[in-house]
């Protein structure tokens, strides 16, 4: 219950207002009118009740770049596959908004700093694809929902009052023929020894990005001609048949693995991480002359060739590591055949054997 203590002091009244309601620690505030002092007493005691008081008292007291720095600190580490996006884009959340209380944090505010992503260069001299903006924007969702939920600093995530920015159509860039055998070429001549075998399992598995750089021989099984990945984006172990001259390549590399290290590619730094193959693989793509392609393109690629040999768009899914059919059926038009076996099907039933 809420009391009022009534004090002076040279002659001009204070009235300090205590709420005491069990389950909850007291709180304390001091008005010059009394008019002021009930009507907090009555609005905080109500706050109090709902479970809106303290969220608010929190969000009065930290800033975002509290928000940034206490989540970096305990939740990224564990989630280590997104840990240096996410530390990139909350950075840049800290450097232009870190200074404003959680309590501002404001749909509207969050608004006008979309668009300071959409407008401004990055230090390359490019300007962010409305897919990167919208990731810049679920980094900083995901660490206010655990201020949220987690540590109370919040009553609501501001974040997702403000619209994604409309994503291009998820686009399809694979190797020809002609390509991958240049891009192949350029990797076995690459000064690094590794990138040719990186690259074949990439392209022969379908596997992504940090799944193939983070390999460890207890991933994989020669005999059976099986790579079993626990740690995968959307938590689901799934196990990628591993043959031909994939499989060739692992073997041979088992033959001279390195001892101090259960790391397929290890880093040269510290052989207990993987290593980065950005830089050999753009240098590999410059030697090919092949441009507009990316590492994660070598999985479309794996999905393309998979599709043009007829495999079912599910089977595909199951290799790729998608819950759903939806991101593999972009693949579906590599593929028509099947579409005209069934629609020819129909016709015979229909209008008989010798229908065209």
């Amino acid at each position: 219950m809420a009391s009022i203590q009534i004090r002076e002091k040279n002659g001009r009244p204070s009235y300090t207002v205590k709420i005491r309601l069990r389950g909850h620690k007291p709180v304390f505030a001091t008005f010059h009118r009394l008019t002021d002092a009930k009507k907090w007493a009555t609005q905080t005691e109500a706050a109090i009740r709902e479970g809106r008081y303290f969220k608010t008292a929190e969000a009065q007291r930290h800033t975002v770049k509290d928000l940034v720095e206490r989540y970096c600190a305990e939740v990224l580490p564990q989630k280590p596959r997104s840990a240096y996006h996410y530390k990139i884009q909350l950075s840049w959340w800290k450097e232009k908004i870190g200074h404003i209380l959680l309590f501002d944090l404001t749909p509207s505010l969050l608004n006008e700093y979309r668009t300071k992503l959409v407008k401004h260069q990055t230090l390359r001299g490019t300007v962010r694809s409305p897919s990167t903006v919208n990731r810049y924007l679920a980094a900083l969702s995901t660490a206010c929902t655990t201020a949220v939920r987690e540590w109370e600093w919040m009553e609501e995530n501001p974040v997702l009052k403000v619209s994604k920015l409309k994503e291009p159509r998820g686009r399809i860039r694979y190797l020809d023929d002609n390509e991958r055998e240049v891009l192949l070429t350029a990797c076995k001549a690459s000064s690094n020894p590794n990138l040719y075998t990186a690259v074949v399992l990439a392209l022969a598995t379908g596997a992504r990005q940090m799944e193939v750089w983070g390999l460890s021989w207890r991933d994989i099984d020669l005999q059976r001609g099986f790579i079993t990945l626990m740690d995968t984006k959307n938590q689901d172990p799934r196990s990628i048949p591993l043959r031909g001259h994939a499989l060739e390549l692992v073997k041979e590399k088992s033959k001279v693995r390195r001892l101090d290290t259960n790391r397929l590619f290890p880093s040269k730094k510290n052989p207990l991480n993987s290593f980065d193959f950005r830089a050999p693989f753009v240098r590999a793509l410059k030697e090919a002359g092949i441009e507009d392609f990316r590492w994660h393109d070598l999985r479309h690629s794996c999905a393309s060739y998979l599709a043009m040999e007829g495999v079912p768009i599910r089977t595909i899914a199951e290799i790729l590591g998608h819950r759903t059919l939806q991101m593999v059926q972009r693949y579906t038009h590599l593929s028509p055949e099947h579409l005209a076996e069934a629609v020819g099907n129909m016709n015979k039933k229909i209008f008989g054997e010798g229908s065209q």
